[in-house]
């Protein structure tokens, strides 16, 4: 704990051993993309739903 590297060179050192970026490609962590997704949609759906029983409310 007190010999190690400082988190900046850490960091730095993590950095520079990954690949460059490839050009059009958003997310690349497989993972994130999926939680990407899976919010979108669910944010969609919980609005569709809302839209449908408030409609359902005004009815009756």
């Amino acid at each position: 704990m007190f010999h190690s590297k400082p988190i900046e060179e850490r960091i730095a050192e993590r950095e520079a051993k990954r690949k460059p970026l490839e050009e059009g490609r958003h997310f690349e962590h497989g993972p994130a993309k999926f939680l990407f997704i899976f919010i979108i949609v669910f944010v969609v759906i919980g609005h569709i739903a809302g839209l449908l029983f408030l409609m359902a409310i005004g009815l009756h």
